[in-house]
């Protein structure tokens, strides 16, 4: 068996692909809308939004995580 770290963090790999699938899933023509803005959208509008969900994900995690 699996550790349980291990465990969890494929579990989080798991809900990840769930989640990603579920735009293409569900709204196939907004998404590839959306993927054509992305692809033509400045670098560094990229990167900040990039960072910004790295930072809200690890301010989620954490509080969800603490005892």
């Amino acid at each position: 068996t699996l550790s349980a770290p291990v465990n969890d963090l494929l579990a989080a790999l798991a809900l990840l692909l769930i989640l990603e699938g579920l735009a293409p899933l569900c709204f196939p023509q907004q998404w590839k809308d959306a993927l054509a803005r992305l692809s033509t959208a400045d670098e560094g509008a990229l990167r900040l939004g990039g960072g910004v969900l790295v930072v809200l994900g690890l301010a989620a995690l954490t509080l969800l995580r603490s005892d």
